[in-house]
């Protein structure tokens, strides 16, 4: 699978991934990506529906869509897993944005821990629009401590099952490098981010002074969402973007 491939009827690149998500997007030259929040999560049919509505009033087709992170009720098993992404790229088909295995949209799916909503929510989406003189813009897709393949999560889980303070410093490192991996590919470094979000239910006063500062991966802050990762046994998740415009609505 290539490193990094474009998008054109999004106007976005994309890193392939899975095929419930790609690793991150770029905006192609020319587009810049803007991000739209809800100011409450909304039901994924409803939260479908709303961006398709600000997509098409903004004047650009539904596969300008590049980006979105949603909240779960909590983690999921493996196969509730699949099945609830299964569900989830039918849309993704129907915007003409899933087709021969590729999946180019970025997404982050997490587990709120106090006020979960009651089904799978939008929380914001993120979308391209034509822009002659923006700087750079990118969405990088949430990534837990767990590495990419098909083998079960248990056997591809940095330290699966062990929550002690050293091995949240483990994970914690392996999902900033991933963070800076998908950052690389598409051609930016954490000097270069907005905004970083940490998912996680665990102690991280200590990792962000000895693990994301040094880093620069707080230079523009870091949000804490207490929430976990969307799958049993991941324990630690970050995502990060790079952005101009973004609103809440």
């Amino acid at each position: 699978m290539v490193d990094v491939t474009e998008f054109r009827p999004g106007g976005f690149r994309c890193v392939p991934s899975v095929f419930q998500y790609s690793a991150g997007v770029a905006a192609l030259p020319g587009y810049e990506i803007r991000r739209v929040r809800f100011a409450r999560p909304l039901p994924l049919a409803e939260g479908f529906a709303r961006a398709a509505s600000f997509i098409t009033d903004a004047g650009r087709p539904l596969t300008a869509f590049c980006a979105c992170e949603l909240r779960s009720p909590g983690p999921f098993t493996e196969d509730g897993f699949k099945s609830f992404n299964e569900t989830y790229v039918v849309t993704l088909k129907e915007w003409g944005l899933f087709a021969d295995g590729l999946n180019p949209v970025a997404r982050s799916n997490v587990c709120p821990e106090l006020d979960p909503p009651p089904v799978p929510s939008f929380y914001a989406f993120s979308f391209t629009v034509v822009a002659a003189s923006v700087p750079p813009t990118a969405v990088i897709a949430g990534s837990g401590e767990a590495r990419e393949g098909s083998a079960s999560y248990a056997l591809r889980t940095i330290r699966f099952g062990d929550t002690s303070a050293e091995a949240i410093r483990d994970k914690a490192r392996f999902v900033l490098g991933e963070m800076e991996r998908r950052l690389g590919l598409l051609g930016f470094g954490w000097q270069d981010t907005t905004r970083a979000h940490v998912y996680t239910v665990h102690d991280i006063h200590r990792l962000l002074i000895e693990e994301m500062v040094p880093r620069q991966a707080g230079r523009s802050g870091v949000t804490w969402h207490y929430a976990r990762p969307p799958v049993h046994g991941l324990e630690f998740e970050m995502d990060c973007a790079v952005l101009v415009h973004e609103q809440v609505t």
